[in-house]
């Protein structure tokens, strides 16, 4: 699940800092769940799920 896989942190999944973008989760759906969602259906997806 995407909340298992934003749990493991930025550097596992090979960002060097601290900071989830939406961006950055955007590109995390698309490689670990092959889906791809604009920025702005990320921060959808993140609100509906809380």
């Amino acid at each position: 699940m995407l909340e298992q896989e934003l749990a493991k942190g930025l550097v596992v999944h090979g960002w060097p800092d601290r900071t989830w973008t939406l961006s950055r989760i955007k590109t995390l759906i698309g490689r670990r769940f092959h889906k791809n969602y604009t920025v702005q259906g990320v921060a959808v997806l993140l609100k509906r799920h809380g």
